[in-house]
């Protein structure tokens, strides 16, 4: 999640050279494009000008990144108890020109930290949350650093920021969240507006329901639920290892 990651199979390069072929008969970077498969015509735009951000403010209410907010979550992974912990800090970071916020993300698999990322956004004046990277870490038992798998920064080694939440989410059309060929290509739709979810925190019938695939993972598919002024509630695979993240806890900064 970016977003929670104990749900976030979506960071191997496996049939990454195969998708790198695909892609690169129908995108052009800089320029809207389309890939068929997995992403059903996923379209990957370069991001829009530095001036049309908002300096690191992330008010979207489906995704808002309130300085100080914490989000907790719980949940199972391949059968091992997992917690994850999401805070968006005070700090900023510029990427690829563009002034964003920087999240912080730990996870613990069976009371362990396994991994820590940090993860950077940014939202356009009018709305559209762009994921511009990450610095993720997957470590060992003995807390070392085992893999960087899955790291980009848009601007750096043909990787570029992706559409993470559009400002009035519809069913339809299908985006990047992140584009890494060949490492970090997640892809989210809209499902429906109107979902119900309900888990230990919240309950609603107005949730925003979305699916994430990726071309590197084809028989993945993970469902996410969002409230609006809370952001990501429940992540659950429907296809593939079986995973599930639920939140817990939530404070607003």
């Amino acid at each position: 999640m970016a977003t929670a990651k104990a749900l976030d199979p979506m960071r191997t390069a496996v049939a990454g050279v195969a998708a790198i072929c695909l892609l690169a008969t129908v995108v052009a970077l800089g320029s809207p494009s389309s890939a068929g498969t997995t992403s059903r015509a996923a379209t990957h735009h370069h991001h829009p000008a530095p001036s049309r951000f908002t300096q690191g403010r992330v008010d979207n209410p489906w995704f808002p990144l309130k300085p100080g907010t914490k989000w907790s979550y719980r949940g199972m992974e391949d059968g091992d108890r997992t917690r994850d912990v999401m805070i968006a800090t005070y700090r900023t970071r510029v990427i690829d020109g563009v002034v964003c916020r920087v999240v912080f993300d730990r996870v613990w698999t069976n009371g362990r930290l396994s991994e820590r990322t940090h993860d950077f956004y940014a939202q356009t004046k009018r709305g559209t949350v762009w994921y511009f990277g990450e610095r993720t870490a997957e470590l060992d038992r003995h807390g070392h650093v085992r893999s960087r798998e899955g790291s980009f920064m848009s601007g750096v080694d043909g990787a570029e920021a992706g559409v993470f939440m559009t400002p009035n989410p519809e069913p339809g059309p299908s985006y990047f969240q992140e584009y890494y060929p060949g490492h970090a290509m997640d892809v989210f739709t809209v499902v429906r507006r109107g979902a119900h979810v309900s888990v230990p925190l919240i309950q609603s019938d107005h949730a925003l329901l979305t699916k994430e695939t990726t071309p590197l993972e084809p028989g993945v598919v993970d469902h996410k639920y969002y409230v609006r002024g809370v952001g990501d509630v429940k992540e659950v695979t429907v296809k593939g290892p079986k995973e599930r993240l639920r939140l817990v806890s939530f404070h607003s900064g």
